[in-house]
């Protein structure tokens, strides 16, 4: 019998009187990462029972716009990317960059 490893990630919330996020971080120790401040995070997780994906969005309450469309910017960037690497389907992650070019060309995005 193998040994298994487990691996904790933690996020931390601090909100306001009105329960809105006032700060997000986030500690990942086997990546190195000890309580990490963010500014806005995507959860999303698979319930396979129920075929469905559930999802957590936060973002602080001070979150400029501008971050805000680069993050979801660089978030279809890499789920594109991730699809490919979890299908290797070719011709829709072609499809979904593209969708990525032309999202960032509406938003007049500076990408890297």
């Amino acid at each position: 019998m193998s040994n298994t490893i487990k691996s904790t990630i933690e996020l931390f919330v601090e909100l306001d009187e009105n329960r809105v996020p006032e700060k997000l971080s986030w500690t990942a120790q086997d990546g190195g990462i000890k309580n990490e401040e963010a500014k806005a995070m995507m959860l999303s997780v698979w319930d396979s029972e129920a075929q469905e994906t559930l999802r957590i969005d936060l973002w602080t309450k001070d979150m400029p716009v501008d971050e805000m469309k680069l993050f979801f910017h660089q978030t279809l960037v890499e789920m594109s990317n991730t699809f490919h690497r979890a299908t290797e389907d070719e011709k829709m992650t072609a499809t979904m960059r593209d969708f990525c070019d032309y999202f960032a060309e509406k938003l007049e995005l500076k990408t890297k």
